[in-house]
């Protein structure tokens, strides 16, 4: 396989999680030429990488010939893709959407023991030679990058970084109770924190900072909708911990190794979405008998409780954080 064709087109998340394949693409078929296609606002994600040759986005596709495509996105556009390059062995993602689709509408979950959406892209490449190398997801911030995060952290207390948003509303703990539990780490210790969203979070941010009593609101650093996703990911490399909805973000501070306390609200881990070879605690209402209401999310509770998230304390979670950054501090 001396020319290899990757295609995933969106999201962040599931861009970040086919990274641990470029990898052992790389390892299985060393001296190997791997170009990878992805949707243009994507692209920056795959920046700097080292295993990859070209990237490539919908509107300028990849040409030419191809020993192996692995096609990570499996749809319609992915596969125009494929016909438009000439395509050896051709290996797809096999989504399994049936699975998620039953266990949505009838609470029965087929999904078995575990596994990562990492475990399934890769699954189709096992007979090729590409085995799990157990390391985790890469991402590749550029000096620029390191230094505009370096600048917008200081130095001096720990640093949580918040990644409060999502695309859907059912995957976003609601603004007041960010706010509420951040006042009680604050109560109890030292700590800077940085809200990390884009443009469409900026609203949610400043609803958690005008929740925040005015005293607490000079310990939060808003970044939200002011830096670009490699400039978030250097954030997320110099902070000392995360928390996190069930968003793209959560993925991208795996890449750096970070302990990640992530909040399940209309996710559940079935769907093969935790944090990929990191340590991490998870908090979700996980005997809801309504959950999970979707695949992807949804704009509102179709109960019109929110209990999902509702019913996960904001005690519960500080008392969690505290006691990592205590064990650090030890």
């Amino acid at each position: 396989m001396k020319k290899i064709l990757v295609i995933r087109l969106s999201s962040i998340g599931d861009i970040i999680l086919t990274t641990p394949v470029l990898r052992e693409l790389a390892t299985t078929f060393p001296g190997s030429e791997i170009d990878y296609c992805t949707k243009a606002p994507f692209k920056v994600l795959l920046s700097g990488n080292p295993h990859l040759n070209n990237l490539f986005t919908v509107d300028a596709p990849p040409s030419g010939s191809y020993d192996l495509v692995v096609d990570l996105q499996n749809n319609i556009r992915s596969k125009r893709i494929i016909r438009q390059v000439q395509a050896g062995v051709v290996k797809s993602y096999r989504k399994r959407n049936w699975k998620k689709l039953l266990l949505v509408r009838t609470r029965i979950d087929l999904t078995g023991t575990y596994r990562s959406v990492v475990d399934r892209y890769r699954e189709e490449l096992i007979a090729s030679g590409v085995k799990p190398d157990e390391h985790g997801c890469e991402l590749f911030p550029s000096n620029a990058d390191r230094i505009f995060a370096s600048t917008a952290l200081g130095s001096g207390v720990p640093v949580l970084a918040l990644c409060f948003g999502a695309m859907h509303a059912s995957k976003r703990y609601p603004p007041e109770k960010f706010a509420r539990l951040l006042s009680l780490l604050f109560t109890s210790m030292d700590l800077s924190v940085i809200l990390l969203g884009g443009k469409d979070d900026i609203a949610h941010a400043h609803a958690i900072m005008q929740a925040l009593p005015e005293t607490e609101r000079k310990n939060v650093i808003d970044l939200a909708g002011k830096s670009s996703l490699q400039q978030s990911a250097a954030v997320l490399e110099r902070a000392d911990a995360v928390l996190s909805n069930d968003t793209g973000l959560m993925h991208m501070a795996s890449c750096f190794g970070k302990k990640i306390f992530v909040i399940f609200g209309s996710s559940v881990k079935a769907f093969g979405f935790l944090p990929y070879h990191v340590p991490y605690e998870l908090f979700e209402n996980a005997g809801l008998d309504c959950r999970p209401c979707s695949h992807f999310g949804r704009d509102r509770c179709p109960e019109g409780h929110f209990r999902c998230m509702n019913d996960i304390r904001e005690e519960d979670i500080a008392e969690k954080v505290l006691d990592f950054f205590k064990t650090q501090r030890s």
